[in-house]
């Protein structure tokens, strides 16, 4: 079978039907849902021929792992993505968990972020096994919890020894390749001025005014030590929370008087060739000047660990010359007939992914998968047409990588 013909052997609604049963599974992240939609994979690998496992993560989380051991002498490949989603937000016109299918999208929550992804891999490996193909190669398909704190999924699965020689995480990147990520931190400004009541407010040092002064430059922030203009692209930072009053408990009953405390939070986003020490050194150089422009303001600035015990998300880079890359460009071409965007692709290299905590481990790989275009907002929605592309990407993928061969 020629790979013209297997990815024209794709039953398109059988695939559309699997992704329809996942987002009817509500799992929101940390949840008994979670762990019931983990099962519910684990027993679909075992139906389609790949060996499965529920693999313990934290407490009663679980990631279930499927494996399909190759026929031999092909390289081994990894699929990643995660099944826990964010809660669904006000405004939704469609049933959250129905899997409601039109004639462009398949909607519901979680379906961009990330379960198209997930169903993609499944439905890839299913349609290889259904035309009576093997791959030569071992294939790993990882569905993970606990990306949404973290990566603790994948950051469990790797010490449990779970590796491949190339790896594609499926987080939505509307099927571009994207080789750059930044990297995630979250910190904690304080700012203490000197209360007057507005009569005297002259003499005072306001706390929010510095505070609202402070926030446009934050957002607008680059970052010192990139190495190079793609580096320079996934630099951001932004404020998401910012509180004033009077007093350390933000006292709100007397607005004819000053703030003299106020607190910002936020987040920034950093290239693999900076560190959170030199973000944070960047923040306080500009902490320094506000002070000049607000004589008696004192602060301070503390990364904050929205996710206490959890892990990090570190930068990811990988070469857009490197194997897996070539090998995703190649399938992308195959099926879509143009080159394929690849790089530090917006708005998708802000995000976090697993594939950091992936690379990390010493796995070449890269994040392509489908959806991005409406990610988590109401009615968030994939296009079938992209959702269908991509397995067939993956299909290609895997016999670029692994080799495939008659049962």
């Amino acid at each position: 079978m020629t790979p013209e013909d297997l990815i024209a052997s794709v039953d398109e609604q059988a695939c559309i039907a699997r992704l329809q049963d996942m987002v009817q599974h509500k799992s929101f992240s940390e949840t008994e849902g979670e762990r019931a939609l983990a099962a519910h994979m684990a027993d679909i690998l075992r139906e389609i021929g790949l060996e499965a496992e529920l693999q313990p993560v934290e407490g009663e989380r679980v990631n279930a792992i499927g494996r399909f051991k190759g026929t031999g002498g092909g390289k081994s490949i990894l699929f990643n993505g995660h099944l826990d989603t964010n809660p669904v937000t006000a405004g939704w016109t469609v049933d959250p968990w129905g899997g409601v299918v039109d004639d462009e999208f398949i909607y519901g929550i979680g379906v961009s972020n990330m379960k198209a992804g997930d169903a993609a891999y499944l439905c890839a490996m299913e349609t290889i096994l259904k035309a009576g193909l093997r791959p030569r190669g071992d294939v790993i398909l990882s569905f993970v919890v606990g990306e949404l704190q973290g990566g603790i999924g994948t950051v469990r699965m790797l010490e449990q020894g779970v590796t491949a020689d190339y790896f594609v995480n499926s987080e939505p990147t509307d099927i571009a390749a994207m080789t750059l990520h930044a990297g995630a931190f979250s910190f904690q400004i304080e700012l203490t001025g000197d209360t007057r009541h507005l009569s005297k407010r002259e003499q005072a040092c306001d706390a929010l005014a510095a505070a609202a002064a402070l926030v446009p430059r934050i957002n607008n922030l680059t970052f010192k030590g990139s190495k190079s203009d793609d580096h320079r692209k996934v630099n951001r930072g932004h404020v998401g929370v910012v509180r004033a009053g009077l007093g350390d408990t933000f006292e709100e009953w007397r607005p004819p008087q000053v703030a003299d405390r106020a607190k910002i939070l936020g987040t920034c986003r950093y290239a693999p060739s900076q560190t959170i020490d030199s973000v944070m050194e960047d923040m306080r150089t500009l902490l320094r000047a506000l002070e000049l422009e607000y004589p008696g303001l004192k602060w301070s600035v503390d990364s904050y660990d929205q996710r206490k015990g959890k892990p990090q998300m570190p930068p990811f880079e990988v070469s857009r010359d490197a194997t897996i890359v070539k090998a995703v460009n190649k399938a992308y071409e195959a099926v879509r007939g143009a080159p394929q965007p690849t790089g530090p692709i917006a708005p998708s290299c802000f995000y976090g992914t697993d594939a950091a905590h992936l690379a990390a481990a010493g796995i070449e790989g890269v994040v392509c998968g489908p959806g991005g275009e409406f990610n988590t907002m109401p009615d968030e929605r994939v296009r079938l047409t992209q959702f269908i592309d991509c397995v067939k990407v993956y299909i290609l993928t895997i016999a670029e990588i692994c080799g495939l061969e008659e049962a």
